[in-house]
C-alpha cells in the first residue's frame, strides 16, 4: 500500500471571450453569449502525492465554485496517511463526512485518485474500470438563451442547430430563456424541430426555469408534438420532487431525465423507483466521483434505466466508456461565437469545445496514462489566484 503524502488544492483563472455572466449568478449556467465581453472564470485543480512521488491529479471541468473549494478543504485532510489504493474505504468515509453538506467537494478528490491509480499501474483509467467503447455518441449542449444578439431567439437556436449537424452532431440539446416564459419554450422547441427535420436528436433542458408544475406541462406537451428525446430538470422544484416528477410522466409522452441535483446512489434509487423519472443522471464532479458514479450505474442496469453523465471532461469520457447503459456525451456548454467556458490547460490535444467531435459526431475516450491527459501545470501556476496545501 501507498500512503498519502500530499495534496494541493489550486484556485486560478482564464478569460473567456463573448461571455458574460446572466442571471443574477456566478455560475456557469449562468454564463451566456455577450459580444466583447472578457470575463475571468475561476477554476479549481487537485494535486494528491504519495510518499513514492507518484501523483494524480484533475482539473475541474464543470463543478467549479467556491462552495467545491470550500469542501475540497474540509475533505483532503482525511486523505493524508490514508492508503492511496483503498478508493472505496476513502469513499465510504468522505460520504458520511459531507452528509450534512450536498457532497460536492468530494468527486474531484476521488478523480484524482483514480488518476494516481492509473499513473501507479501505467494504464488508463479505461483499463481499471474494464471500458470498452472508445468512441461515443456526442450531443450539443447549448447555453441558455440571450438577449444580446447570440442565441436570442427561436431562429438563432435553429440556425445554431443546424450548424451543429452540419458539423456532424447527431443530437443537440436546448436550455431557454432564464424567464422561463411557457410560450416561449414551447414555441422554441417546435420551432427547431421544424428546422432540423426528423434525423436529430433533440433534447430540452429548462434547468429547473418553469415556475410552475402546469407551466412544465404546457412545454412537456410540445415536446410530445415534437418528438423530443427527453425533458430534463422543467421547473423550480429545483429537481428533487419525485412524486411531482412521477405524475408528469403519466401526463407526457416524452420520457423525463431528473436527478442531476440529488448526490449519490441511494437517493438516486429511491427516485428511480418512486417512479420520478424515465432516465438517471451521474456526474463524477456531483457524485462523489468515479467511484460514486460506477454505483449508480449499476444500480440503474439492475433497473433496466438508462443513465445520462451531466457535462463533460476526461473523467466523464472514461465513464460512459465503460457502461452499456449510457446513450451521449454532453459537449456543454457552446453556443455561437463563443467559447465552451473549460480551462486551456491540456497540453496533449484534447478538448471538449464545439468542434470537439470526430466526423460521425462521435468524441474519442483518452488512452493514455490516468486520465489520459496532460496538464499545462505552468499555466495553472501562472495564473494561480489561491493555495491550499496539506501534508504529513
Amino acid at each position: 500500500m501507498t500512503k498519502i503524502e500530499r495534496i494541493d488544492l489550486r484556485a486560478f483563472q482564464f478569460t473567456a471571450r463573448n461571455l458574460g455572466f446572466s442571471a443574477n449568478t456566478n455560475s456557469i449556467g449562468g454564463v451566456s453569449y455577450e459580444k466583447g465581453a472578457q470575463t475571468k472564470i475561476t477554476k479549481y485543480a487537485v494535486e494528491i502525492t504519495t510518499t513514492d512521488g507518484c501523483a494524480g491529479r484533475y482539473v475541474l471541468n464543470w463543478g467549479a465554485s467556491p462552495s467545491v473549494y470550500g469542501q475540497m478543504q474540509m475533505l483532503a485532510p482525511m486523505l493524508i496517511g490514508r492508503d492511496a489504493e483503498q478508493r472505496i474505504g476513502i469513499y465510504e468515509d468522505l460520504k458520511r463526512e459531507a452528509r450534512q453538506f450536498d457532497h460536492m467537494g468530494h468527486g474531484p478528490l476521488d478523480i484524482a485518485l483514480w488518476d494516481w491509480q492509473g499513473h501507479a499501474l501505467n494504464c488508463s483509467i479505461s483499463t481499471l474500470l474494464g471500458g470498452y467503447r472508445k468512441a461515443i455518441p456526442a450531443y450539443a449542449s447549448t447555453y441558455h438563451g440571450d438577449r444580446n444578439g447570440g442565441l436570442d431567439s427561436k431562429e438563432a437556436f435553429g440556425d445554431f442547430a443546424l450548424k451543429c449537424r452540419d458539423m456532424g452532431y447527431r443530437a443537440f440539446k436546448i436550455h431557454g430563456w432564464h424567464e422561463g416564459n411557457p410560450k416561449e419554450e414551447a414555441a422554441l422547441v417546435t420551432h427547431v424541430r421544424k428546422v432540423v427535420g426528423d434525423d436529430m436528436t433533440l433534447m430540452l433542458d429548462p434547468a429547473c426555469e418553469l415556475r410552475t408544475f402546469a407551466d412544465a406541462l404546457y412545454v412537456g406537451r410540445a415536446c410530445d408534438d415534437a418528438n423530443f428525446f427527453w425533458l430534463e430538470d422543467p421547473y423550480r422544484d429545483s429537481g428533487v420532487s419525485a412524486f411531482g416528477h412521477r405524475k408528469l410522466r403519466e401526463m407526457l409522452k416524452t420520457p423525463i431525465l431528473q436527478t442531476e441535483h440529488i448526490r449519490g446512489v441511494e437517493p438516486k434509487a429511491d427516485f428511480a423507483i418512486a417512479g420520478g423519472t424515465d432516465f438517471l443522471r451521474s456526474d463524477p464532479e456531483y457524485d462523489m466521483g468515479i467511484t460514486g458514479c460506477m454505483k449508480i450505474h449499476h444500480m440503474a442496469e439492475s433497473l433496466g434505466l438508462d443513465v445520462e453523465v451531466h457535462a463533460c471532461g476526461p473523467a466523464h469520457r472514461h465513464l460512459i466508456g465503460m457502461s452499456r447503459n449510457s446513450n451521449f456525451y454532453e459537449v456543454a456548454l457552446v453556443g455561437p461565437d463563443c467559447p465552451n467556458a473549460v480551462a486551456p490547460v491540456y497540453q496533449c490535444g484534447y478538448s471538449d469545445q464545439l468542434d470537439c467531435i470526430n466526423p460521425d459526431g462521435t468524441i474519442t475516450v483518452p488512452d493514455g496514462v490516468g486520465l489520459g491527459v496532460d496538464y499545462d501545470w505552468a499555466y495553472i501556476l501562472k495564473n494561480q489566484v489561491d493555495h491550499k496545501s496539506y501534508q504529513l
